[in-house]
């Protein structure tokens, strides 16, 4: 059977349907803090033989002074969870972000796929600033208009019936986890043994506290942490025969899978693995959680990711693209799974804030126009293909992959080189996988000129690949 990669895949391969002439938009300027003897000029041109042998400077931009003090500052008083880039953004627009110094980027990272409408989108700044004005924070303990009504949008929307709110992936995560054991319980007859055990995946990523970390693969994250949430087994993403003998009745509780993988590295599943783990938990009792805390809402040209394989999970969890900025986690689950849960078995204090749910309302309405998906659907199958045409040539590509806006270019050495030379020039991009995947997931709203300007210059920096190895 064909699968959703297979039909969105475009080949790394030369394209001989286009020829479209990049250049920046008429009047915009670079800050000359950019511009150094050596170095690529971020200008895009159009001079073949610049694109047939560009080069690339091995000079780092240097830091401001207020740069160098903010990185200062912060290593006095933050703990050092974070390998940061050295850049101080201060301001953002559309799908453009700028530094201390003035310099502008090309933002296809969105705050790791959390900015669906980029900087500063009106609509969801007047419902920021409408709600913040109203009424911003008032606990669990009472009864929100705002967030009963995103609520019942978020039902309309989806295969659930119910709906409870956290403030991130991770903790929606941990929900359905506390939710999973508790319907096993709620719903085992008295002799049947008790399934309190969970299936993840290899390339999986669920979180960083220890229940949604004992479900994610990666050995480097759990280690240091370890004993972890027992019970979990990984198996290789997209086996379906490990998958069927995994799912054994009375012992596993749940399945918890993304539908496309954004961390593990931009891989999608198969239409038959996930039918075959909807079959499966039918069988076995077991509940089949799809995480889309990342592949979610819009960025796929579907709403939800998982329409795309026609398979419904019994829930489903969203965080980073819903409050368009704001800290907001969702699990969506059926009345069946709702009705083991009672007052008291889990909770938050600031979980679905009426500012919070006001914004992510306004998200919601405006990414689930149908000409809106349609719109993510068109450019993501344009960046597939600059990226194929653009690329293709160099040895260290092995493929561009991705559904929508959500795309990899898997790399055969470490891609953080390219990384970094990609945003000295003014492009923001990601790794993942096992380091060797540039990620891209940008703004929903992002234009063709940005895609193009985007791929020009990835294009200019892959010398950095090789300068990095020699």
């Amino acid at each position: 059977m064909a699968s959703v990669r297979d039909i969105a895949r475009v080949s790394v391969r030369p394209s001989t349907n286009f020829h479209r002439r990049i250049k920046w938009m008429e009047g915009r300027t670079r800050n000359v803090a950019r511009t150094r003897t050596g170095s690529i000029s971020s200008c895009l041109v159009s001079n073949e033989k610049q694109k047939s042998a560009p080069t690339v400077s091995t000079d780092k931009l240097p830091l401001s002074t207020k740069t160098k003090e903010i990185i200062e500052r912060e290593k006095r008083v933050l703990v050092g969870t974070y390998d940061r880039a050295p850049v101080l953004f201060v301001r953002g627009e559309g799908c453009k972000l700028y530094d201390v110094d003035g310099r502008e980027y090309i933002d296809m990272a969105a705050g790791i796929a959390v900015n669906s409408l980029g900087h500063g989108d009106a609509d969801w700044l007047k419902a920021v600033v409408e709600q913040a004005n109203t009424l911003a924070h008032i606990s669990n303990v009472y009864y929100s208009e705002a967030q009963v009504a995103l609520a019942e949008h978020l039902v309309d929307s989806s295969f659930a019936d119910r709906v409870f709110f956290a403030n991130s992936g991770t903790e929606a995560n941990e929900a359905a986890i506390k939710f999973s054991r508790k319907f096993q319980r709620y719903s085992r007859v008295s002799e049947e043994p008790l399934a309190t055990e969970f299936i993840s995946f290899s390339n999986s990523f669920h979180g960083r506290t220890m229940g949604a970390l004992a479900l994610t693969s990666k050995e480097n994250y759990r280690l240091p942490f370890e004993p972890v949430m027992p019970g979990v087994t990984f198996i290789e993403y997209g086996n379906i025969e490990a998958a069927k003998k995994a799912i054994v009745p009375g012992k596993t509780a749940a399945v918890f899978v993304e539908p496309i993988q954004g961390e593990g590295g931009i891989h999608s599943a198969t239409k038959e693995f996930l039918h075959t783990l909807r079959a499966s938990c039918n069988d076995a009792g077991t509940l089949l959680v799809f995480d889309e805390v990342q592949c979610g809402l819009g960025r796929t040209g579907y709403l939800w990711a998982h329409k795309a394989y026609d398979v419904v999970p019994d829930m489903m969890t969203l965080a980073k693209p819903l409050a368009g900025g704001l800290p907001i986690g969702v699990v969506l689950t059926t009345k069946r799974v709702a009705a083991a849960i009672s007052p008291g078995d889990h909770g938050s204090t600031f979980a679905g804030s009426p500012l919070v749910c006001h914004a992510a309302l306004t998200v919601l309405k405006k990414i689930q126009e149908p000409s809106f998906l349609a719109g993510v659907t068109k450019k993501g199958l344009y960046l597939k293909e600059l990226l194929s045409h653009k690329l293709s040539s160099n040895p260290h590509m092995k493929e561009v992959r991705g559904l929508g806006l959500i795309v990899g270019v898997e790399l055969d050495v470490a891609a953080s080189p390219l990384v970094d030379a990609c945003r000295d020039e003014g492009l923001v991009v990601l790794t993942a996988g096992k380091g060797n995947v540039v990620r891209l997931v940008p703004p929903l709203i992002i234009s063709e000129k940005e895609l193009e300007q985007a791929a020009e210059i990835i294009l200019r920096c892959l010398p950095s690949l090789d300068l990095a190895m020699a």
